[in-house]
Formats: C-alpha cells, sequence, structure tokens
C-alpha cells in the first residue's frame, strides 16, 4: 500500500485568489493542484491564507477564506474538510483532507486596522474554514505584529502580544517559519511567562546549520520547537536546501531526526504559483525529484533504504497526524 501523505504547506489560494482564470486542477500553472496531490497520494494538505502587509490584505485574506470553503463544495469528489472524521477514517476514503492556516497575519489586521476589526476579521476566517491548522504572525517583513524573517532586530510587538493572547483556547498553533529569530524568542518567551498553552511549530522551514539562509530554523530553535512537541516541514524550495545540490532535501530531513526530531520531522513543500516571479536566479523553484506534489511516491522510495520504516511513515504522515489529533483531545 502506497504510504499517504500530510503536507503542512502549500499557496494553492493566494494562485486562486490573486490570478485571473485560475483552476485547482491545472498542472501547467501550480505544482500542488489537485491531479498531482492526487498522484503524489497526498491526503491530507495545509492550504495557506497567504498576504503580503498591504491595505488591501485582509480583502485577499476573506476572499482565500472563501475560496477554501468554495473548493469543499466545487471539488466534493476530490475535497473535503480535514476534521476529526476525515483524520479517523482517512484510508477509507480517496478524497484530499484539506485544512487553512494563515501566512501573515496581515490577512488578519492590516496595518491600520481596530483591534474590532481584527477580531471580526479572525473570527470571520475561523467561521468560513472551520479550523486553523496554524498562524504565522509575519512573512518576509515587518508588520504591526513584529518582524520577518527578512527583517533584524524587530521582535514580538505589543500588537503581536495582543494577537497570541487571542489564540489561547482556540487549538490554534503559532508557526515560526517566517519569523526573525527575535520574533521567535519573543513568542516563546511571551507564550511561557503568560502561561498561554499555545503549541509552537515551524510548518515549512529547513536548517541553518546546512544551509545558512534566514528562512531557515538555527538549531536553538529547531530544538525548542521539538522539545515542546511542534512540527517541523521540510520545506522543498531549492533556495532554502542548497540551489545547488539536490541531495542536500535528504541531509536537511537526515538532521531533523539527528536533533531528536523523530516524532516532529514532516514534510513542508512550499508549492505556489511562480510564472509571476520576478527574480529569474529563483528558477528553477524546485529540483525535479520534487518539482511536484506528484513525486511524493518516487521521494519515499528514495528514503527507503535511508529511513526505517517507522520514521518514514512518521515524516510521510504520522507525525503531523499525530500532533494534531493530540491537539484536538
Amino acid at each position: 500500500m502506497k504510504i499517504p501523505i500530510l503536507d503542512m504547506h502549500c499557496d494553492l489560494l493566494s494562485y486562486l485568489a490573486r490570478i485571473p482564470d485560475a483552476n485547482a486542477y491545472a498542472k501547467d500553472d501550480i505544482a500542488c493542484a489537485i491531479p498531482f496531490l492526487q498522484e503524489g497520494n497526498v491526503r491530507a494538505q495545509i492550504l495557506a491564507i497567504y498576504t503580503d502587509v498591504k491595505p488591501e490584505s485582509m480583502d485577499l485574506a476573506r476572499r482565500q477564506a472563501e475560496i477554501f470553503s468554495d473548493l469543499v463544495v466545487k471539488s466534493g469528489e476530490d475535497v473535503t474538510y480535514l476534521d476529526s472524521g476525515f483524520v479517523e477514517s482517512w484510508d477509507q476514503q480517496n478524497r484530499i483532507g484539506i485544512k487553512a492556516s494563515v501566512e501573515n497575519a496581515a490577512g488578519i489586521g492590516s496595518e491600520g486596522a481596530s483591534w474590532q476589526e481584527i477580531y471580526s476579521q479572525f473570527d470571520f476566517i475561523l467561521e468560513k474554514v472551520k479550523s486553523l491548522a496554524y498562524i504565522s504572525l509575519t512573512h518576509h517583513t515587518e508588520n504591526r505584529f513584529g518582524g520577518g524573517n527578512y527583517t533584524e532586530g524587530i521582535g514580538l510587538k505589543d500588537d503581536g502580544k495582543k494577537l497570541l493572547d487571542y489564540m489561547v483556547g482556540k487549538n490554534i498553533p503559532v508557526d515560526l517559519s517566517h519569523t526573525s529569530d527575535l520574533l521567535a524568542e519573543g513568542i516563546l518567551n511571551h507564550i511561557d511567562s503568560n502561561n498561554l498553552g499555545i503549541p509552537v511549530i515551524a510548518s515549512h522551514s529547513n536548517f541553518r546549520e546546512l544551509w545558512n539562509h534566514p528562512r531557515n530554523l538555527t538549531d536553538e530553535f529547531a530544538k525548542e520547537i521539538i522539545h515542546r512537541g511542534g512540527l517541523i516541514g521540510v520545506n522543498f524550495l531549492r533556495a532554502f536546501l542548497d540551489p545547488e545540490v539536490p541531495e542536500r532535501l535528504f541531509d536537511h530531513i537526515f538532521h531533523g531526526f539527528q536533533i531528536g526530531g523523530e516524532k516532529s520531522i514532516c514534510f513542508g513543500a512550499d508549492y505556489f504559483y511562480t510564472k509571476d516571479f520576478k527574480d529569474p536566479d529563483r528558477f528553477p523553484f524546485y529540483f525535479p525529484l520534487v518539482e511536484n506534489a506528484g513525486k511524493y511516491p518516487s521521494l519515499l522510495k528514495s528514503l527507503e533504504d535511508k529511513l526505517s520504516a517507522e520514521n518514514l511513515e512518521g515524516l510521510a504522515y504520522r507525525n503531523a497526524l499525530e500532533f494534531y489529533r493530540k491537539l484536538r483531545a
């Protein structure tokens, strides 16, 4: 039997919201199109609600939340909600379970939004998507909540603390994949000093020990996530692996196990729409081994003689599955 996949991050929603005539089934457009997910035996996929830091960010986030809801209706034979019922019976179904996340809290609160508007936006998104797999306070840049991973010296702001406080009791993890180091530190300190009980993950991040890039986790933060029972989703983008060495993907996976992440390491492929990207140095975005979600079976085959059967299944789906099962308990 093919091993199922639970992937922690893709940007199908922002593609569908931004690109004219976008189609969730268009394999020529995006590497996480539904046919690719089916070919890869991706049984569970987290779909990010992504926005930049712009005045229209809240409108774009609302549109993506609505698109998420519509996907289940329009693609009902292929897609369903990744809820507790599906998780318990997913080996008996042929559909893809989907769950939403928020990548950049600018979509929850733009720079000029009042807190009444932010709370209303948060509740609207949650009502539309039913549950959130995680929230990242920032993306690459700074916003009202804190510093993104391409900013230095900007940590957790007062509005970031207030948003974390609002997340308490909602079983929504906070994602460190797009934080500055100072923001990651601030989030962890705020959670601990106020006993907030918010789970901590890195949904689509690699390891700075292997490739020195601000998008990658230091071992200090990676081990802290592992210590807290969180997840680390290995990212497939060349830029965050080592742009010249395809095999570095395996090294990042193995590093996650070596630092104690046997129950934490998983996949966070980060497939997104690349055709309008302006930096030619980024092309191709992915190595052929993982150029689309349909490649998961061959990737797992390449790992069969390198990982135990238990660790291979943990990486593919079980670690993430158990994390969300415990979160619901």
